[in-house]
């Protein structure tokens, strides 16, 4: 079945940076976009990054644009998130997720959290 298990998160001060892993299993990563979302408490989820299959094209919406890098290596079936200069809006539970089908699957997600 598939699966996404999301790791990397953590709690780091304003400006800081860290890296998002997700490993992917049960479906062929290779020729699947990838995607990142967040949703903090009491708020909507939010698209974050997306990537193309083979890694050479690239979206973000405003809010993360220049601050935020996806990127995937198909050999290891992972994909990543590189964010630098976090503020404390970016805290939030961060997912992986892939649409199959037109199915939506999400990892259980990884909690980055933003404070001084």
């Amino acid at each position: 079945q598939v699966q996404l298990v999301e790791s990397g998160g953590g709690l780091v001060q304003p400006g800081g940076s860290l890296r998002l892993s997700c490993v992917a299993s049960g479906f062929s990563f290779s020729r699947s976009q990838m995607y990142w979302y967040r949703q903090a408490p009491g708020k909507r989820r939010e698209w974050v990054a997306g990537i193309s299959e083979i890694g050479d094209t690239t979206n973000y919406p405003d809010s993360v644009k220049g601050r935020f890098t996806i990127s995937r290596n198909n050999a290891k079936n992972t994909l990543y998130l590189q964010m630098n200069s976090l503020k404390l809006e970016d805290s939030a539970l961060y997912y992986c997720n892939v649409l199959l089908a037109g199915v939506d699957y999400w990892g259980r997600g990884t909690q980055v959290t933003v404070s001084s």
